[in-house]
Order: structure tokens, then C-alpha cells, then sequence
């Protein structure tokens, strides 16, 4: 490959938000998708067995393609370990996708604030950092959902999606505090901004919900050099690989809306 892709990352399919937004930014570069499907969904596992899990695909990753950027597309992760592959990896540039508190801070009219995640981004150092350094003039209700990255996943295939199940997972997010209503909610894992319709359909009252998928695709943009495109340039394939290389029909339909071509053959096991 003569020139250096662009590397996204996510646990599933969720990932594919902040991509389509840098496609927006982003025109002159490759880009591969790799889906830790055999390994979804992230927000329940346990911490050092997850570390080591994603410091083991890196490994094998960034060896095969040498990517010129790697976009964490998962809250999940990135809150958890960062800083780790930064450490690791320290040649490569790698971009976070965390929980937009500081925005939510900034924005909240009410002072009330909720953070929808996984569990794990809930329970993480990471995640209370934030909220300490940005949010400590508000109340910020925490959110962690078992349910609703698998949600999203097959809500994208096209399944139906049990609405009062739904309803369920973000009832918690709307509370009422010193006399005032949550008036934001942090869409905090890249799989729920494809259920942002759902997610107005059952709010209990209208709020704002944040998804930082264009402030990541604009940082993004600004740390790669801007190339002259020449109209004659070959374009380039964008691919998506999974780990479990476990593929339906349906994901496949789902992948061509996006213009990614399914790379099979890869091994993630050796």
C-alpha cells in the first residue's frame, strides 16, 4: 500500500458514526474499519482482560498496516486505555472518543446533566476525570446500558427493536433536581447516535442529546496534512474487517450502504 490509511476501531458496528462524519472532512485517505465483533460487546468485560485483548489486535494491526492514524471509535475503550496505546505505540497517532462532559457543561441551561454509556465507560477513572475537571458546577447522572449497543447493532440490520425495552434502558436519564429537569443528555458510545430517533420518540421531555462525531471528525481533520487530489488519482477501496469474520447477509447489506468492502482472510487468532 503506498500510502498510509486511516485506521478506525470499535467493538461492533457503532463505530461507523464517527466514520461517516470524517468522510465528510476527509476525502484523500484509505480507510479500514475493524469490528472486535467476536469480542462485542465491550461494556461488560473486565478491565485488564480487555486491555489486554485490544494491546494484542494493535499489535498485529498496526504491523499489518501502518496506519497513519488510528481513531478509537469507542467509548469504551478509549476510556479505558488511551493513554496505554499512546505509551505502546508511541510512533503512532491515536484519537479518543470520549464523553462530550466539557460540551454538555458548557451547554446545560438547567445544570442537569446525563451521561449515556456503557457500564464500563460509567465505572471508568477516565470518565469521573472529567466530570471533575469540567462539570463540577453540575449534577451529572450517570447512565450505564447492557442493552443498547446490541440495540443499535441490530436496529442497523434492519431487526425490529423492542421500544419499551428501549424506553427502559433511558428512563434513568431524565431526572428532576432542585426543582430543574435534565436538559442534556451525552450520547457516550458511538453505537447510540443510530437510535437518536428512538431515543426522542421515548424521552419523557425534550432535551438536547450531544453526539461528538463531528468535533472528532473536524479534530481529526486538522492533525493530517491536506493532500492535492488530482482528478486522475486512483480512489481508493475502503475496507471493513471483523474479528470473528463471522458475516450475515444482512451486515452485509447494512456495509454497502456505507460503502465498505468486507476483507476476509484476515487471522486475529495467531
Amino acid at each position: 500500500m503506498s500510502e498510509q490509511p486511516l485506521l478506525f476501531f470499535d467493538s461492533g458496528i457503532g463505530g461507523l458514526t464517527i466514520l461517516r462524519e470524517v468522510r465528510l472532512f476527509v476525502s484523500e485517505y484509505q480507510f479500514i474499519y475493524v469490528a472486535d465483533d467476536s469480542g462485542f460487546p465491550y461494556g461488560i468485560w473486565e478491565e485488564e482482560m480487555l486491555r489486554c485483548r485490544i494491546l494484542k489486535i494493535f499489535t498485529y494491526l498496526l504491523e499489518l498496516y501502518n496506519p497513519a492514524l488510528c481513531v478509537i471509535a469507542c467509548n469504551t475503550a478509549s476510556t479505558l486505555m488511551i493513554e496505554d496505546l499512546r505509551r505502546e505505540f508511541p510512533n503512532i497517532r491515536f484519537v479518543g472518543t470520549v464523553p462530550a462532559i466539557k460540551l454538555a457543561a458548557e451547554q446545560t441551561k438547567s445544570g442537569v446533566i446525563s451521561v449515556l454509556a456503557t457500564p464500563g465507560t460509567v465505572k471508568r477513572a477516565y470518565t469521573h476525570e472529567l466530570i471533575n475537571s469540567f462539570a463540577g458546577q453540575c449534577y451529572v447522572q450517570l447512565v450505564g446500558s447492557e442493552k443498547l449497543a446490541g440495540f443499535a447493532e441490530n436496529y442497523l440490520r434492519g431487526y425490529p427493536i423492542n421500544h419499551e425495552e428501549l424506553r427502559h434502558e433511558i428512563l434513568p436519564c431524565f431526572i428532576k433536581k432542585n426543582g430543574k429537569l435534565t436538559d442534556i443528555i451525552v450520547l457516550a458510545c458511538t453505537h447510540y447516535p443510530f437510535l437518536i430517533n428512538l431515543f426522542r420518540e421515548q424521552a419523557l421531555w425534550p432535551v438536547d442529546w450531544i453526539d461528538p462525531a463531528k468535533a472528532i471528525a473536524k479534530h481529526i481533520r486538522s492533525l493530517l496534512p491536506i493532500k492535492i487530489q488530482n482528478k486522475n488519482m486512483k480512489k481508493y477501496t475502503d475496507f471493513i474487517l471483523f474479528t470473528s469474520q463471522n458475516i450475515s447477509p444482512s451486515t452485509e447489506n447494512l456495509l454497502q450502504k456505507f460503502h465498505l468492502k468486507i476483507m476476509k482472510g484476515v487471522d486475529f487468532k495467531s
